[in-house]
């Protein structure tokens, strides 16, 4: 393990767990770390913006940034406790692999997932990633992302299948459509043979940074299928928006 990073966790738990802002001496005494080991991890910690440094003391305290690190956490936490009845009620009633993941960069990381009972089903793993622009989970976060994060993404477009979105425009025009419709689909873009169909997760606040879906092989998701899927999946999406405290409508 790195020491450095080892010694730098532990300055911070210190201070997690202080109510008021600590001297160098004071983190030194506690950790069992050197004063100079402490001081170059503050100077570092606060340089980065997680932590504050009293100018008439010199005590160091948790800045806001860090606290904002532990709300978007507490915000994960809840999107997944507030999803997980749906996702399996979703899972009952298409009997496909259902996801329910954010959007971190340019990738969708899984945060939740639920295994399809047949034989035969999409595969992944709780923290595995996918990119955005080629899965419908991932799209349908990206259609209501600001203009120049699709742009950034749009412009650095990993191509994995002939069916793959191949250019800021096309990308543009597809996420203008799952705007228009509600949900996203994927038709073998990432893998060939895996399709799949999702609808965004709303925030109280209207943001969109999550969503749900479902994934399965292209011989059982039909374009018949994918129909009548889809008002289950933004059903499904509408139900845990409004369990998050989201009031407004789709658009």
């Amino acid at each position: 393990m790195d020491t450095t990073l080892q010694k730098g966790l532990m300055i911070l738990e210190a201070l997690a767990k202080s109510a008021q802002p600590r001297s160098v001496e004071d983190l030194a005494m506690q950790t069992e770390l050197n004063e100079s080991n402490v001081q170059s991890a503050l100077e570092a910690f606060e340089f980065a913006g997680y932590l504050a440094r009293e100018p008439a003391t010199g005590r160091y305290g948790l800045s806001l940034k860090l606290w904002g690190l532990g709300v978007g956490l507490l915000s994960r936490l809840d999107l997944k406790r507030e999803a997980q009845r749906h996702l399996s009620e979703l899972a009952l009633r298409t009997r496909e692999t259902v996801h329910l993941s954010v959007l971190t960069g340019a990738d969708v990381i899984y945060i939740d997932k639920i295994d399809s009972p047949e034989l035969l089903h999409a595969s992944s793993e709780i923290g595995g990633k996918a990119p955005a622009h080629a899965v419908a989970i991932g799209k349908a976060i990206l259609a209501f992302q600001p203009a120049h994060i699709i742009e950034g993404i749009g412009r650095n477009l990993a191509i994995f299948t002939p069916k793959t979105v191949n250019s800021l425009e096309a990308l543009q025009h597809e996420l203008s459509t799952i705007r228009s419709q509600g949900y996203a689909i994927n038709l073998g873009e990432w893998r060939g043979a895996v399709y799949g169909l999702a609808a965004p997760i709303r925030r109280a606040d209207g943001v969109v940074e999550a969503a749900v879906g479902i994934s399965g092989p292209s011989t059982r998701l039909t374009s018949e299928m994918i129909a009548l899927a889809a008002e289950q999946v933004v059903e499904a999406a509408d139900d845990i928006s409004r369990g998050l405290g989201y009031r407004g409508s789709r658009g």
